[in-house]
């Protein structure tokens, strides 16, 4: 063991050395390098492009990429199952004699892309090396990739506006958690998003929460957009409270434009140790609340106008007590209003379905969502009319540890990197992952009680008012 741990050491001291003067394009060589050290012979780097639905090879030359795939399908593929779960999977057919496995790329809880690993042994050791490898190698991706057009193209399929050039530069991570929230988000049309825009932050205890709307489809939007995101953090980390975000955002467009664009949204905070929900509706949907994989509460809330239409209506800060478990869900019209030529509007009682039987599966929350806006582009044909964005937050306790309860809704089955030597997590390696069945999570999702595992009924509440 301490020759093992001295390995893991001297490869993970190598790569941080040789990280602070490298550029991505050389964390390949260097990693499979590197790696050497704890007796691994290849690795190669697989980054999932914007929209989640393929795994592009990072390689350092031509010749490299040649000699690879380039693209993995993420449905339908082992190595799709390992990026959908986020759990190690092996990457070679039982009884070759050849031990490669798919080891998730995490930077915290946000899915980057996968690691392929070739190894000469089989052991909880080679295995907890392979993790804290990855976990370096996405730490150097996130720290390179602001930097880094290389990186930007390779996630790419097409060319993005400029409106989306900006929005996605303005983001933060589309997943989160600590022990007390789990958070989620996701938006489309990847490349031609302009006027959605969500935000999240952690201010101790409090969770801050946010969803702007502005009006149009184009470079205006995205600005709009954008100036009303800058204008809201610039108010809250300046000690305003939910009403005064809201005006800043509101005195921001005025200036700018002149009552000629808007913009709607919602304004919440989390406190984690009560679990009050406070939130301003500036002219938005309202948010929903799933409780028990089965209960919908669409939040009433009198709105009160657009920001940037300056029609001098008093903001109401209403209040909901969530329970551990509970999830909020924001999110912009092109969601529910996305339809079929000739057809039906996608809809907010199939939104909220959907993601309730996803959630029943056992599916990570970032994977319900990846799978709900592709299910939302189907349904309109391929191509969104207007931004679809959702923001999900899971409530799950007032208490930063244990951490594991924050790890399961975002996927991450294992405790750390040495959790494969000391026995914890083995259900990451077992026969159910060799022919792709996802192992734990859905093992727990089968243990569930019949109403809750299948036929989930849908039930709507009379919305709740202010309190």
């Amino acid at each position: 063991m301490e020759r093992n741990s001295g390995h893991r050491l001297a490869m993970l001291a190598d790569l941080l050395h040789a990280s602070h003067c490298m550029p991505v394009e050389a964390l390949p060589a260097q990693a499979s390098a590197c790696a050497a050290a704890a007796g691994f012979h290849q690795v190669l780097i697989y980054l999932a492009d914007l929209q989640r639905t393929k795994l592009c090879l990072l390689a350092e030359s031509e010749e490299a990429a040649r000699r690879h795939e380039a693209e993995l399908p993420i449905e339908g593929t082992v190595a799709g199952r390992a990026y959908q779960y986020s759990g190690l999977m092996p990457a070679s057919p039982v009884g070759t004699g050849e031990f490669e496995w798919w080891v998730p790329l995490l930077d915290g809880t946000e899915r980057l892309g996968l690691l392929r690993v070739s190894a000469r042994h089989n052991d909880g050791g080679v295995r907890s090396d392979m993790e804290a490898l990855a976990s370096l190698v996405a730490l150097i991706i996130v720290s390179k990739r602001v930097t880094s057009d290389a990186l930007a193209m390779l996630v790419r399929a097409r060319p993005m506006s400029l409106a989306a050039e900006m929005q996605w530069n303005l983001l933060p991570p589309r997943t989160y958690a600590d022990g007390r929230v789990a958070i989620s988000a996701t938006l489309e049309p990847a490349y031609d998003i302009s006027g959605d825009v969500f935000d999240y932050a952690i201010d101790g205890p409090s969770v801050h929460l946010a969803i702007f709307d502005a009006m149009g489809h184009d470079t205006a939007a995205g600005l709009s957009g954008a100036l009303a995101l800058g204008a809201c953090r610039n108010a809250r980390r300046q000690g305003l409270d939910l009403i005064g975000e809201g005006e800043a955002v509101e005195s921001a467009l005025l200036e700018q434009y002149d009552h000629q664009r808007y913009v709607t949204g919602i304004l919440a905070r989390l406190d984690t140790r009560t679990g009050i929900l406070r939130w301003v509706n500036r002219g938005h949907h309202p948010p929903i609340v799933i409780r028990d994989n089965r209960w919908v509460t669409h939040l009433a809330c009198t709105p009160v106008h657009p920001m940037g239409t300056d029609l001098g209506l008093p903001s109401t800060v209403c209040h909901e007590h969530l329970q551990p478990g509970d999830r909020i869900v924001l999110y912009t019209d092109g969601i529910t209003e996305a339809r079929r030529r000739g057809g039906r509007e996608f809809g907010v009682a199939r939104f909220t379905d959907f993601l309730i039987r996803h959630h029943a599966d056992g599916l990570p929350v970032p994977e319900t969502l990846r799978r709900l806006v592709h299910a939302v582009l189907e349904y309109h044909e391929g191509r969104l009319q207007d931004d679809a964005t959702v923001l999900m937050c899971e409530w799950i306790g007032p208490a930063l540890e244990p951490a594991h309860e924050a790890a399961d809704p975002t996927g991450l089955t294992s405790d750390g990197p040495g959790d494969a030597e000391r026995g914890h997590g083995a259900h990451r390696y077992d026969h159910d992952h060799v022919h792709g069945r996802p192992g734990a999570r859905a093992g727990r999702a089968a243990e569930r009680p019949p109403a809750k595992r299948a036929g989930v009924r849908l039930t709507r509440t009379s919305p709740r008012g202010a309190r």
